[in-house]
C-alpha cells in the first residue's frame, strides 16, 4: 500500500476509535439504544448483578417477559450517557457514579467480567474502584438499604 492509502487508512481508524459512545451503565431499559449487561441475582436484602458475556439489545419481546415484574428490577441495563439530560451529570461527570464510589462498600475482590466496562461512564471517570461496587447497584430497588436510597438520590447543582 502506497504512503497516501496508509494515510488514509490511519485516518479512518482514528475517526472509528474516537466516534465511541458512553454507555450509562444503570440506564432506564426504555432509554433509547438501551441493552441488557446483567440480570439481578442474589438475595433481597444482597442483590448481586450477574454479567452477561455480551450485551443483548432490549426488545419488547424481553420486556413483556419481565412483567409484571419492571425489567429494572431484573436486568441491568446500560444506555448511551445523557450526559447533560441526566440528573446525575454535574456539567463534567456522573455524580452517582462518584457517591457510589464514596460510600458503597466493595463487594468484589477482582473486576467483574463486564461486556461494557471498555465504553462505561463509570469506569472511565473512577476505574477500577467503581467495578468494585457495581454489582450492587440495582436499578429498580423497591426495598433499597437506608445508604443505597441515600446514594441514589442525585445532588443539588
Amino acid at each position: 500500500m502506497g504512503t497516501a492509502g496508509h494515510f488514509s487508512q490511519r485516518l479512518i481508524m482514528k475517526e472509528i476509535s474516537t466516534d465511541k459512545t458512553t454507555l450509562c451503565p444503570s440506564a432506564r431499559p426504555e432509554s433509547e439504544n438501551s441493552v441488557v449487561f446483567g440480570v439481578i441475582s442474589g438475595t433481597v436484602a444482597e442483590p448481586r448483578v450477574a454479567y452477561l458475556k455480551q450485551p443483548q439489545p432490549i426488545t419488547d419481546e424481553l420486556i413483556a417477559k419481565t412483567s409484571p415484574i419492571t425489567p429494572a428490577e431484573i436486568f441491568r441495563t446500560a444506555a448511551p450517557c445523557a450526559a447533560t439530560g441526566c440528573q446525575h451529570f454535574d456539567g463534567k461527570n456522573c455524580s452517582l457514579a462518584t457517591r457510589i464510589v464514596a460510600d458503597f462498600p466493595t463487594v468484589t475482590e477482582e473486576l467483574p467480567p463486564c461486556s461494557i466496562r471498555r465504553d462505561c461512564r463509570w469506569w472511565q471517570q473512577e476505574g477500577k474502584v467503581a467495578c468494585m461496587r457495581c454489582p450492587q447497584v440495582i436499578t429498580d430497588n423497591y426495598n433499597p438499604s437506608e445508604l443505597a436510597a441515600k446514594v441514589a438520590l442525585p445532588n443539588k447543582h
